[in-house]
């Protein structure tokens, strides 16, 4: 009896475990099923940014590179010989036409002007003499020979020929002097002087003095396709185009001003026209020989549809853009893409206006995923507007 207790108790525990075992088999093993069938999540969203398909006038521009010339560039040269003997200017001023910047000694031409006053004077006293000559040889009538009152004649007609030819020498020295006051021919910005005060100057030499450069207004000359041409030639027809001038880098705006000139030919090298744009450069943002870019507007796409840049993908296929539709799931569209700038792409087919493109995340989704959207704000200052 003694030896048979444990046993018994051995019985008892392994009867325990079995019942045990198989109730965990058929109860707990199901609740985990149920358990972890439960927790296995849903397919998550993938988060994404959209932006509305519009429908609106897009400008279209020509982009390209240009140079700033001055409107009228003027090299300053001495028209006569002569030590300078002022400077009345000073490098980078903005001056006057007609102010004085240099002056040259006017001693010499000065001298040569008063000599043309005494030999006019001279010339007249022999005209005045001359005269009285005549008028005795008339009064004497019959008594004086007509070879006489002849020859008187032609003496009174040589001095008053001389002595225009003595007024054309002042003029001739008049002018002279005036050239030894070097002035201003246009307004503009003077540049750096070319000769010293105390160097002598001459007028056959080809070095000039300072190099003026008109700056209001001012040119800008670049170029655009040859096979823009046309369209350029039909929106001149409706006024003068606008020419926005900027920064190399595109990022600041410089001035805006007015297409004057087409060139009269094409580059057949380059494929390429020249144009001349006209800046007032009121506030001397364009200097010349400053390379800048230039935008032209050519002509205005009047309810162009029109999306983000960062909406339109590349593919081996094409363009291709995903919208998001009412049961914000991704569909994609293959598009035709005819203009973009600024950021903004001019659509020809393919969307719709009105439409939710995916500008941002694009790089999970794929044909029906299941999206989380967020508006995309064009103020980088701005949190998002809403999340679905």
């Amino acid at each position: 009896m003694k030896k048979s207790r444990p046993i018994l108790w051995i019985l008892i525990i392994a009867a325990v475990a079995s019942a045990g075992y198989y109730g965990w088999q058929r109860f707990g093993s199901a609740g985990q099923t149920q358990t972890a069938q439960k927790a296995s999540p849903r397919p998550s969203a993938i988060p994404v940014s959209v932006a509305p398909v519009q429908k609106t006038d897009f400008p279209v521009y020509l982009t390209g590179l240009g140079t700033v010339q001055g409107f009228n560039t003027v090299q300053v040269r001495s028209r006569v010989d002569g030590q300078i003997i002022r400077l009345e200017f000073k490098e980078g001023q903005i001056v006057q036409q007609g102010d004085l910047l240099v002056s040259i000694d006017p001693r010499p031409y000065q001298a040569a002007l008063d000599q043309a006053k005494a030999k006019k004077a001279q010339d007249e006293a022999n005209l005045a003499n001359a005269n009285l000559e005549l008028q005795r040889a008339v009064k004497l009538g019959e008594f004086a020979t007509t070879q006489r009152v002849d020859a008187q004649r032609s003496t009174v007609a040589q001095l008053t020929a001389q002595i225009a030819a003595d007024e054309a020498a002042i003029a001739n020295a008049q002018t002279q002097l005036d050239y030894t006051q070097i002035k201003a021919p246009i307004t503009g910005v003077a540049g750096l002087r070319q000769v010293d005060i105390g160097n002598i100057v001459n007028a056959s030499t080809q070095t000039g003095i300072v190099m003026i450069s008109q700056v209001e207004p001012i040119a800008v000359i670049f170029t655009a396709p040859e096979d823009q041409l046309p369209y350029i030639t039909e929106g001149q027809k409706a006024g003068a185009l606008k020419v926005i001038a900027f920064t190399t880098d595109g990022k600041k705006t410089l001035a805006e001003g007015k297409l004057a000139v087409i060139n009269n030919q094409v580059d057949t090298t380059s494929g390429t026209i020249r144009l001349k744009a006209v800046f007032e450069n009121k506030d001397h943002a364009l200097w010349p020989g400053q390379s800048v870019s230039t935008r032209l507007l050519v002509r205005t796409l009047k309810d162009a549809t029109v999306v983000p840049d960062d909406a339109v993908q590349h593919s081996t296929n094409g363009l291709y853009a995903y919208t998001v539709n009412q049961d914000n799931k991704a569909e994609v569209h293959k598009v035709k893409v005819s203009y973009g700038i600024d950021g903004r792409s001019v659509i020809e087919e393919g969307l719709s206006p009105g439409q939710q493109v995916i500008v941002g995340g694009q790089f999970k989704v794929q044909p029906g995923s299941l999206v989380s959207t967020a508006v995309a704000s064009s103020d980088p200052a701005q949190s998002k507007v809403r999340q679905e």
